[in-house]
């Protein structure tokens, strides 16, 4: 099974009247490089959730950010009734003893001392932590859900790239059958216009055989051969298998471009070497897209 280091997760949770929502994206990179953002009250347990996204996603630039939002208006400011109580007491007592009680009692009791009160939750309850990681949880299984479907598509430009390269290496077969016998007439039929030219037969002969071997493909169209059948029996025993194989592709990917250039650098017929540009162009989208796999 291919993936691809691109993704893209999102999830939301309720808890009491929290919306909880954690987004986590994705892109390439040659290992884990990830970023976490979250609420303040949840920066506690931050470490956990580093550790739950990196062991899950392994590999890629990684974004993660988990905050929550009020869902209803929560009794932000609370009246300390019992206090108000007392400071009405004072008043009326002081007003007793000669003291006038202030026009408006109600506004002079607002604004003493602690009757108005902000509620806040200054502490992370377990519950509403468990509920903060099943956002986490729910993102990267949209997100891995996400890095299968890219994946897929890339399994198919693979082979579709990989079956491109295939038919060309085919192509060359015409061009390569008789090759050695024109180019040994060429060389004779150039020392028979020099007709003053003298030299040694079975020396020509020797030199002949070396050039020609030094022109010969036929080695590396056999590893070519060995490593596209490789790569495509690769991805077939990948299918169901672990994924995070990206940087082997990339291994192999090397190894193919090995030997298409010993080719084209020994292909001195023009129609043999735009079928190697033609590989060599198929090879370079393989490589570029095996830098997304996981």
């Amino acid at each position: 099974m291919i993936l691809s280091m691109t993704g893209y997760g999102k999830t939301s949770v309720h808890f009491l009247n929290k919306k909880i929502t954690c987004e986590i994206k994705s892109l390439n990179s040659k290992a884990l490089d990830l970023t976490t953002r979250v609420a303040p009250l949840y920066r506690e347990r931050e470490m956990e959730v580093r550790t739950l996204v990196g062991g899950a996603l392994v590999r890629g630039k990684v974004e993660c950010a988990l905050w929550f939002e009020q869902e209803s208006v929560s009794e932000g400011s609370v009246l300390n009734v019992p206090l108000m109580k007392e400071y009405l007491r004072q008043m009326l007592e002081a007003e007793q003893d000669g003291i006038p009680a202030p026009h408006d009692i109600g506004a002079a009791l607002l604004r003493m001392p602690e009757v108005m009160t902000r509620h806040t939750e200054d502490a992370l309850s377990e519950e509403e932590w468990q509920a903060a990681l099943e956002a986490v949880r729910g993102a990267l299984e949209q997100l891995t859900a996400f890095r299968r479907q890219e994946g897929e598509a890339l399994e198919r430009k693979f082979r579709e790239k990989v079956d491109n390269i295939e038919r060309l290496l085919a192509e060359i077969e015409p061009f390569e059958k008789g090759r050695k016998e024109r180019i040994r007439s060429r060389m004779l039929e150039a020392l028979e216009a020099i007709p003053e030219a003298q030299y040694d037969q079975n020396r020509l002969e020797q030199e002949m055989i070396f050039y020609i071997e030094k022109l010969d493909i036929s080695e590396e169209k056999q590893r070519l051969t060995n490593h596209l059948n490789y790569h495509l029996n690769y991805f077939r025993e990948t299918l169901e298998g672990e994924a995070g194989q990206g940087k082997k592709l990339g291994f192999i990917a090397q190894e193919m471009g090995r030997e298409i250039n010993t080719t084209g650098s020994k292909s001195n017929q023009a129609e043999m070497q735009l079928i190697v540009v033609g590989m060599k162009d198929e090879l370079e989208q393989i490589k570029e897209q095996v830098l997304n796999v996981l």
